[in-house]
């Protein structure tokens, strides 16, 4: 959640954007938002792959500790 929220926040501030008007300013603008919701996109599927992951090792474990009673 940390990551989403710093990610978030800090394109609010950017930089790059500076010196630019009409068109090109809303375009700047727009590039930074696609960027910013594809980074909390790839941050959302590796926290839930992780997940995954951790379930499936941990019923795996607890297949294993039941079989040998």
């Amino acid at each position: 959640m940390i990551w989403i929220i710093a990610g978030v926040s800090a394109t609010s501030g950017d930089p790059s954007c500076e010196g630019l008007t009409g068109d090109a300013l809303e375009l700047c603008r727009d590039a930074g938002d696609v960027g910013t919701a594809i980074g909390v996109g790839l941050i959302i599927v590796l926290w839930a792959a992780i997940d995954v992951i951790l379930g499936i090792t941990y019923g795996i474990y607890r297949l294993s500790r039941g079989r040998k009673s």
